[in-house]
């Protein structure tokens, strides 16, 4: 089966175009165009802005993987189905690639699934490169935990059974990756600022100077909240007369560490409750790698029948190839809804529970 799929769920825009059987996943064409630059200066993304780019980007990207996958843009092409990322994200944007989805749809006669942008990230930690443009969909066990961290999302999410879940807990306030942004700038860091402070933070070999709340960490929940985090650590600044280098350093270790602890503590709790068997974690922070060897090093020492699997680091950020796989499981479980035609929305709020 051949899925072409698009996303456009914030300031990424990506079009793919995968052959799928179930186990593996052979990528014929795959291309995205970042919108970064255009962002820079708001310190975040204007949704505005990403929708225009999306416009303007669609009918490149198309054109590029048609070309890459040797396939005549036309009625008569051996595409079995579209994807789309529906949501959850920016309106705006995502109405951009449905529109977009539509249009091919009605052009070529072709069913849409729409996707839930969080599925696919789960999914992309399930992915494995077997060999280039080639990937196999690992043989995980029930149930399955998933943290899912990015600019908009923290959740913890538990599926005992495919393409179920199960929300245990999730952010009260701000997400991980969007408090990572914030802070940077409160340093006077660019955008996207996670990589920034994750850079600064590993230059710093002590904080004993500064110290940041871990809030909600002794709640009996799995729920986060960052808002107070950023609260103190702009407060702190806010007392600093000349912010040198060496304290953002500092700031930003101490910053992380705070994130990291409560990310983890909340993580024990479910793993504990849930009793999973496997772990994943998804979303553009799971490319953190202090965060990443915090969670195997928690796996290894007190979850060793938990198996943990995390994204190749170019399925880690937003991608249209996750958008695909998380479209193949979702036509195969139900052909006959999509080929009869659904309504499909926007819904920048889209839960996965």
């Amino acid at each position: 089966m051949k899925i072409l799929s698009i996303e456009t769920s914030c300031d990424e825009t990506a079009i793919s175009i995968v052959e799928a059987d179930g186990k593996e996943f052979k990528i014929l064409g795959n291309a995205l165009i970042s919108q970064i630059e255009h962002h820079k200066e708001y310190g975040g993304v204007f949704p505005t802005i990403a929708k225009r780019e999306h416009i303007k980007n669609l009918p490149i990207l198309l054109k590029k993987v048609l070309k890459e996958a040797s396939i005549e843009n036309s009625k008569e092409n051996d595409i079995d189905a579209i994807a789309v990322t529906a949501g959850p994200g920016l309106e705006p944007a995502l109405w951009v690639g449905i529109n977009f989805a539509e249009e091919l749809s009605l052009a070529w006669n072709k069913p849409i699934i729409p996707v839930n942008h969080m599925e696919g990230h789960v999914f992309s930690a399930l992915l494995k490169e077997s060999k280039k443009n080639e990937f196999l969909i690992l043989n995980f066990k029930f149930p399955m935990l998933a943290l899912l961290i990015s600019g908009g999302h923290t959740q913890l999410v538990l599926s005992e059974k495919h393409l179920e879940y199960r929300i245990l807990g999730e952010t009260l306030d701000d997400a991980v990756g969007e408090a990572f942004d914030k802070v940077a700038r409160m340093m006077g860091l660019p955008y996207p600022g996670g990589p920034e402070i994750s850079k600064l933070a590993s230059l710093s070999p002590d904080h004993e100077e500064y110290k940041f709340p871990r809030p909600m960490i002794h709640h009996d929940t799995c729920d986060f909240s960052f808002s107070g985090l950023k609260t103190s650590v702009l407060y702190t600044l806010k007392k600093i007369p000349e912010l040198t280098e060496d304290i953002k350093q500092k700031v930003s270790k101490e910053f992380e560490d705070a994130v990291i602890e409560v990310l983890i503590s909340k993580t024990k709790k479910a793993l504990t409750e849930s009793g999973a068997q496997t772990f994943v974690i998804g979303g553009g922070v799971s490319a953190n790698q202090k965060i990443k060897s915090a969670f195997q090093e928690l796996i290894k020492e007190e979850f060793s029948e938990t198996t943990l699997y995390t994204p190749e680091r170019e399925l880690s950020t937003d991608n249209a190839i996750m958008i695909a796989v998380a479209g193949y499981f979702r036509y195969i479980q139900n052909p006959e809804k999509y080929k009869r035609g659904i309504d499909i929305k926007a819904d920048g709020n889209l839960s996965l529970g």
